[in-house]
């Protein structure tokens, strides 16, 4: 049950931060100006803000529960995909195919979304499998402050509840659960290296 509380969480804060990320990226990166002023602006306002508190603040306005965990961890943790993706998309525009599909008329959500967004893909996936483990960490922490998920069979609230039986000797459960936390961000993180190597133009021309 932890295990599957822990894949809606990075599932779902990476379904409402990725797109946020890469559409603010993809236009402040695109049309530079006074548009990615205000993404940057935007960007670094968030980034300024504790992140635990903003979590909370969210999570008291939508409701305690996977709701209000999902919402305050997905918008509050965009901002590294949206400045990975607008360097991307800025160095995308100097190129020639970018300024060929100009030079030949096409609009700009279209040179955007079906030129310059398949030449960025291999970043959001990487940025995926980056923001999933640290999405269920960052649940973990708050679930066991006890601010985040309650009634539920988190990792976080499984930590805190293992806490309390640590003196009389049940030492397995904070043993088992911390285990499969580390079993999971480990396994992501090595997959966010694989992909980073498999897909980065910059690592393959090196090669």
């Amino acid at each position: 049950q932890g295990t599957r509380i822990a894949f809606h969480v990075g599932i779902m804060t990476s379904l409402i931060a990725i797109p946020l990320g890469v559409l603010l990226g993809l236009l402040g990166g695109y049309f530079k100006g006074w548009v990615d002023s205000i993404v940057v602006w935007l960007s670094a306002t968030v980034a300024s803000m504790p992140g635990l508190l903003f979590i909370l603040a969210i999570s008291l306005v939508v409701g305690q529960g996977l709701l209000g965990i999902y919402m305050g961890i997905g918008l509050t943790t965009w901002v590294g995909v949206c400045r990975t993706i607008r360097a991307e998309v800025m160095k995308q525009t100097e190129r020639a195919y970018v300024q060929a599909a100009k030079t030949l008329g096409y609009s700009h959500l279209r040179i955007m979304f079906r030129h310059i967004l398949p030449n960025v893909a291999h970043i959001i996936l990487i940025q995926f499998s980056i923001r999933f483990p640290s999405a269920i960490s960052t649940e973990v922490f708050i679930s066991f402050l006890g601010i985040g998920v309650q009634g539920e069979p988190s990792w976080g609230v499984m930590i805190n509840n293992a806490r309390l039986r640590l003196w009389q000797g049940v030492w397995w459960e904070m043993a088992f659960t911390t285990a499969a936390i580390f079993l999971m961000v480990f396994s992501f993180n090595h997959l966010a290296d694989y992909l980073r190597d498999r897909f980065d133009p910059a690592l393959r021309s090196e090669r």
